[in-house]
């Protein structure tokens, strides 16, 4: 057997890894950590904030008895200033969520929920018509003390739209501070092949265990973890009671095992 040749001991028999993977794609969980659930429900806040605060909140129309009626219409950044702001903490956000990991991400799903309860506010309370929304409008629109408004009237379009955005926010916000621990590490874990192969090493060692005494329940492995075992030199073919010993000699189905 030349250098180049495989040795037939330590190379996988493909059958073996096709039953040892045949289960594994339903029994293996799917690999977490990557939050796309409260991404997307941050960008769409964002949106729907910036949104709002373009939008015209309130209509006011008065006359000071000089000139002619005046009409100002109040968007959202006027009606409420930190609409705008609110929106761009969000987004900016969306990067520091890609940036942070374990504690510190659930502790910015804690402050991305407070900022969405902040943005809530100002929506519910025109909704709801509560406060002097007339004498704030007036005093927003700067008119002058001699100015007698007319009439104040509310859009509720854009209010529900910031609404329905602080909401997505909160959300987000809850699903970030409900994130297991293990989720936001798994991801460095996973892609770094020293890890992968020691962790391999360790599954195929626990489950030869678990064929040693016969335990039923031994989990399946999948075919990376197989092959990541193969680069750290540990065959997962190899039996733990017989060390070196190829597949077809262990189940007695080789040529050895037909010859008697």
């Amino acid at each position: 057997m030349t250098a180049d040749e495989p040795d037939p001991a330590h190379t996988p028999d493909p059958d073996l890894v096709t039953e040892q993977t045949a289960g594994a794609e339903t029994k293996a969980p799917a690999r977490r950590g990557f939050p796309v659930g409260p991404l997307v429900l941050l960008a769409v806040a964002a949106a729907a904030l910036w949104g709002s605060s373009r939008m015209t909140w309130v209509t006011l129309t008065s006359a000071d008895g000089l000139t002619e009626p005046r009409t100002d219409r109040l968007n959202g950044g006027v009606w409420f200033g930190a609409l705008t702001p609110l929106a761009l903490v969000l987004l900016a956000s969306i990067a520091a969520v890609l940036a942070t990991k374990g504690w510190l991400r659930r502790a910015l799903g804690v402050l991305i929920a407070l900022v969405a309860a902040v943005a809530a506010v100002p929506a519910f309370a025109l909704l709801t018509n509560s406060g002097k929304i007339a004498e704030r409008a007036a005093k927003l629109a700067e008119l002058p003390a001699r100015a007698q408004v007319g009439e104040a009237t509310t859009s509720p379009l854009p209010a529900v739209l910031a609404l329905l955005g602080a909401l997505a926010a909160f959300a987000a916000g809850g699903l970030l501070a409900r994130m297991p621990q293990e989720t936001a590490r798994l991801s460095g874990k996973y892609d770094n092949p020293v890890f992968r192969r020691a962790a391999a090493t360790e599954q195929v060692t626990k489950r030869r265990d678990d064929t040693a005494t016969q335990d039923p329940d031994s989990a399946q492995l999948s075919e990376r973890v197989l092959w990541d075992a193969l680069d750290a030199g540990t065959d997962p073919t190899e039996d733990a009671a017989n060390p070196g010993a190829r597949p077809e000699d262990r189940d007695g189905n080789g040529a050895g095992g037909r010859a008697h």
